[in-house]
């Protein structure tokens, strides 16, 4: 997304990313209903759809630390102060845990934005409707995208039309909700349908180019991620594939640059935008250190993580040492620099797993694909080609980007001791929506 303040002054609209506390009514709701009446007005809401994907209880860094706190298996650990945090990375949350919570309100806020801007698309001047509507969907479906793989069973658990998803919204609240507005939680299959209806719609409104905000490659690229935790390898692939082959994007000469950057690379398909004036990257501040504008170091990474590179591997290279002598992520040092959401080098690996799989060569070989990973990180040619070796360049090139839990879930693994499907490794829903909807409404997870 180019840099633009996403301020809405409407009452409602305007966001807290920073705020962790509790909200005690449903989270559906818009004061003021005249800001979706006129091209202009429905237009700024979309930028605050942007901001509000870009908070950080969202895609601005903690859906992307809860992932790898999850997902942590004694690779890193979490050594800050901050308790809530420290529940994910325990996988022993509470159900007023105000990070699970403050996610959960900010992204079905988000949601009704985006439910708000669809409904009054006729008001948007027509050579824009269709890219405006595109990228309300593509919002709505990322972020149920995002909701269902935590507050959810993992799609590889089976009995995804028996086990429960999250609330569906797609009709617009405005004003304060009332008991009509109250809907029980969907299953699985019928969330993950959601979000590939959305995305999908998106993918044939948006543009090939759209500046830094969403476009059609961003929506196959999230659509392959989708596929991907479906298990539909042909359908992951493809999409991959598309983004691939539609030469908008190409990998950054160096595995160091596709990060700690104050604008979008060539790599970047999607990237939360960050500056000192606007934006939230809890990436940063959490993972970094007070030298470069971080907390204490909140997480350290383990000589387990470490021990899985080879020697001369530049991504190993990234990571650098306190002075305390604790190995810290590279990848969020700086502060005031955007949160790359979706890299081109993902798709090479997507692609590369499900040709793999398929015993097919979509686009390039697997053996290619794996090649032009490694190379970059400065690695020859593997002797000989196995889905492990490509499970592992994964983890590797992607590591601490919040995407490990997810694919420990597809991949049916662990975590801790914890498996992959384990109640422990699913968020509780936010025991105040419970208490202001009904228990008989809004069902909790087991084990809570």
């Amino acid at each position: 997304m180019k840099k633009i303040f996403f301020i809405i002054t409407v009452t409602g609209l305007m966001l807290s990313g920073c705020s962790k506390n509790l909200d005690i009514k449903p989270t559906q709701e818009i004061a003021e209903g005249e800001v979706f009446t006129n091209d202009a007005n429905i237009k700024a809401a979309l930028n605050g759809a942007y901001d509000a994907l870009s908070s950080s209880s969202l895609l601005g860094g903690d859906m992307q630390l809860y992932s790898e706190l999850l997902g942590s298996d004694d690779e890193i650990r979490w050594a800050g102060t901050f308790n809530e945090p420290r529940e994910i990375w325990n996988k022993a949350i509470l159900t007023n845990n105000g990070y699970v919570s403050a996610t959960w309100n900010a992204a079905y806020r988000a949601t009704n934005i985006c439910n708000n801007i669809i409904n009054a698309i006729d008001k948007v001047n027509e050579e824009d409707r269709d890219r405006v509507k595109g990228e309300a969907l593509f919002i709505r479906g990322v972020i149920y995208f995002e909701l269902v793989k935590l507050y959810g069973k993992p799609y590889s658990a089976g009995n995804t039309t028996a086990n429960l998803g999250v609330q569906i919204v797609t009709t617009p609240t405005v004003g304060n909700i009332s008991e009509s507005n109250y809907v029980p939680r969907s299953t699985v299959q019928e969330t993950y349908d959601l979000v590939v209806a959305d995305l999908t719609t998106a993918k044939s409104l948006l543009p090939e180019e759209n500046g830094v905000y969403a476009t059609t490659y961003a929506a196959s690229a999230y659509l392959s991620r989708v596929y991907l935790q479906m298990e539909d390898y042909a359908k992951a692939r493809d999409e991959a594939d598309a983004v691939i082959a539609g030469g908008y994007y190409a990998l950054n000469n160096s595995y160091a640059s596709c990060f700690n950057n104050e604008s979008n690379t060539d790599e970047d398909i999607f990237a939360m935008q960050v500056t000192a004036q606007d934006g939230a990257n809890d990436m940063h501040l959490f993972w970094s250190i007070p030298d470069f504008g971080g907390r204490d170091g909140d997480v350290d990474v383990e000589e387990k993580h470490l021990d899985l590179y080879e020697a001369d591997d530049e991504r190993l290279a990234l990571f650098y040492l306190d002075d305390q002598d604790i190995y810290r992520s590279g990848k969020w040092q700086i502060q005031y620099r955007n949160l790359p959401v979706i890299r081109l080098a993902e798709m090479y690996l997507t692609r590369a797993e499900c040709n793999f799989r398929l015993g097919t060569a979509v686009g390039d070989s697997p053996e290619n694909d794996i090649d032009v990973i490694r190379s970059r990180a400065g690695l020859g040619s593997l002797d000989e080609l196995s889905l492990d070796d490509i499970i592992l360049e994964r983890h590797l090139e992607l590591a601490h980007e919040g995407q490990r839990v997810h694919d420990i879930k597809r991949l049916k693994g662990s975590a801790d001791g914890f498996a992959y499907d384990a109640n422990e490794m699913v968020f509780p829903i936010p025991i105040s929506q419970i208490n202001a909807v009904g228990a008989t409404i809004l069902q909790q997870n087991d084990g809570y």
